[in-house]
C-alpha cells in the first residue's frame, strides 16, 4: 500500500503542477486562435462550471471512483480536454468554431477535476486504511490523516511555482507546444495510476463512523466511534442501511462535525477574494500598484508551504476541531490586520505569512476529520462537499469580488471577509455542540456524560 500511496501524491504533484501551467498558456492559445480578449477566461469560466454542478451530475459516478482504473479513465479525459486545443490550431480552427474547441476543452478539464480531487484524497483515504487494518486493533493510529497533509502539499508546492514556470515556457516554447507537453504528462500519470492498488473493503473500514456525542472542541485526534448512518431518505441516525450513493447533504446530516468543517472551509473560499483582489487594489489606492499583492502573496505563500512540511508529522496528534477553528480564526484575524500593516511591506509580508502558517492545519484537519468518520460512498460525498464549497467558493467570490471592492473599498472588504471566518469558526463551535446537547437528550445523558462517553471510546494519539 506504501507503493500505491507514493504513486498518488507523486501523481498528485504532476497533475497539480500540469493544471497551473495550463491555466497560464490557455488564455493565450485563446486569444491567438480567436483574436478576441473576451475568449481569454472562456476555458477557466466553462472549467468552472462542472465545479459548482458536480454534486448534481457527479452523483453515481463518484461511487465508481474507488481504484486507480476509474481514476486513470478521468485523467485519460482531461488529457484530452487539453490536447484539444493545439489539436484544434494545426486543424486552423478559428472564429467560432475555435470557440466552441475552447468550450469543449473548459468542460473536458473541468470534469476531470471536479471528480478527480475527491476521489484521489478518497483513495488516499481507503488504502491507507487497508495498510492500517493489522495494527488497528492495538490502538495503532491512521496514518491516512498524515497521507492527506502530504498530498496537500504537493498542491501547495505547485500553487508557489507552477505558475512561473508555466510563464516562462511560454516565452522559452510558445503556448501550444506546452499543451501538448502538459497532455503528454497527464497521460503519463493516467499509465502510472493503473499501477495503484485496489484497496481492500474490511468490515471494520465499513463501521467506521462518526460519535454523535462528540463536540467540535472536545475530540480527541483519532475517532472510533458507533456508525452514523443515512437512509436512502437522506434522514440521519434512523438505523437503516447506509444508501448505496447517499446526497451530500444527508451525509453532512449524519456527521456535524464535518459539516462545520465543510462550512468554515466554505466560508474561508468565498472570502479568499477579499485577500487576493483585496491587497490588489489596496495596492492601487496606496499608489503602490502590485507591490501589496505581490508581497502579501509571497509571504502567505511560502509560510504555507514552510508549514506543511511540518503538517503531516503531527497531524494525528491534533485536536481536529480545535485544529480547524483555530486555523480559520487566525486566518480572519490577518485579514483585519492587513489595512493597519499598510503600506509597510515588510509588515504585509508578516502579517500574511502568519495566515499562509495557519492555513495547512485547517484542511489537513478537516481532511482528517472526513477519513476518520466516513467510509465507501460516504466518504466521497463528503470530499466532493469539501471541494464545492471551497473550491467553488473561492470562484464565486473572484466572480463578485471586484464588484464588491469597487462599491465598499478594499479596506471595508478585508475587514468584512476577516469577520465572516472568525464568525464561521464560531457557528460552527455552536452548532456542533447543540449537536450534543441534542444527542445528550436522546440519549437520557447529560452533555458531560456524553463527552465522557465519547473520550472513552477514542484511541490514544
Amino acid at each position: 500500500m506504501r507503493r500505491s500511496l507514493l504513486t498518488l501524491t507523486a501523481i498528485t504533484f504532476v497533475t497539480w503542477i500540469g493544471a497551473r501551467m495550463s491555466a497560464v498558456a490557455l488564455p493565450l492559445v485563446a486569444l491567438e486562435q480567436t483574436g478576441q480578449v473576451w475568449t481569454m477566461g472562456l476555458v477557466g469560466g466553462m472549467a468552472g462550471l462542472p465545479l459548482l454542478s458536480v454534486g448534481w451530475w457527479g452523483r453515481g459516478l463518484r461511487e465508481r471512483l474507488t481504484d486507480g482504473r476509474q481514476l486513470a479513465a478521468v485523467m485519460l479525459l482531461q488529457a484530452g480536454g487539453l490536447a484539444v486545443v493545439p489539436v484544434a490550431g494545426l486543424a486552423g480552427f478559428t472564429g467560432g468554431a475555435g470557440t466552441v474547441v475552447l468550450c469543449a476543452s473548459g468542460l473536458f478539464t473541468g470534469i476531470a477535476a471536479a471528480l478527480l480531487g475527491p476521489a484521489e484524497r478518497a483513495l488516499v483515504s481507503d488504502l491507507s486504511e487497508a495498510g492500517d487494518l493489522p495494527g488497528t486493533a492495538s490502538g495503532a493510529v491512521s496514518t491516512a490523516p498524515r497521507w492527506l497533509a502530504w498530498q496537500d502539499l504537493a498542491h501547495r508546492v505547485s500553487m508557489i511555482f507552477a505558475p512561473p514556470a508555466g510563464a516562462w515556457l511560454v516565452v522559452v516554447w510558445g503556448a501550444q507546444p506546452l499543451l501538448w507537453c502538459e497532455a503528454a504528462v497527464v497521460t503519463a500519470a493516467a499509465v502510472a495510476m493503473l499501477t495503484v492498488e485496489t484497496p481492500a473493503r474490511p468490515a471494520l473500514a465499513a463501521a467506521r463512523g462518526s460519535d454523535p456525542s462528540g463536540d467540535l472542541l472536545g475530540e480527541s485526534s483519532v475517532l472510533a466511534g458507533p456508525v452514523s448512518t443515512v437512509d436512502t431518505e437522506g434522514e440521519a441516525g434512523t438505523g437503516a442501511l447506509v444508501s448505496a450513493t447517499p446526497s451530500m447533504r444527508s451525509v453532512l446530516r449524519a456527521h456535524p462535525q464535518i459539516a462545520a468543517g465543510v462550512v468554515m472551509a466554505g466560508v474561508g473560499g468565498v472570502c479568499w477574494f477579499g485577500f487576493s483582489l483585496g491587497l490588489a487594489v489596496l495596492g492601487v489606492e496606496l499608489a503602490m500598484p502590485g507591490e501589496l499583492i505581490a508581497a502579501g502573496m509571497s509571504g502567505y505563500g511560502a509560510a504555507s508551504v514552510l508549514t506543511s512540511l511540518l503538517v503531516p508529522l503531527v497531524i494525528t496528534r491534533l485536536p481536529r476541531g480545535r485544529t480547524m477553528v483555530t486555523s480559520w480564526v487566525v486566518l480572519g484575524l490577518t485579514f483585519i490586520a492587513l489595512p493597519v500593516a499598510a503600506p509597510s511591506l515588510v509588515a504585509i509580508a508578516a502579517v500574511s505569512a502568519v495566515g499562509g502558517a495557519a492555513m495547512p492545519w485547517g484542511i489537513a484537519a478537516l481532511n482528517a476529520l472526513i477519513s476518520e468518520q466516513t467510509s465507501g460512498a460516504q466518504r466521497r460525498a463528503a470530499f466532493t462537499a469539501e471541494t464545492i464549497l471551497h473550491s467553488g467558493g473561492a470562484s464565486l467570490g473572484l466572480l463578485v469580488g471586484g464588484a464588491i471592492i469597487g462599491w465598499v473599498g478594499a479596506e471595508p472588504v478585508l475587514v468584512v471577509t476577516g469577520l465572516a471566518q472568525i464568525l464561521a469558526g464560531g457557528a460552527g463551535v455552536l452548532w456542533s455542540n447543540q449537536h450534543v446537547a441534542k444527542s445528550a437528550v436522546s440519549s437520557g445523558s447529560t452533555p458531560g456524560e456524553s463527552r465522557l462517553r465519547s473520550s472513552s471510546t477514542r484511541s490514544a494519539p
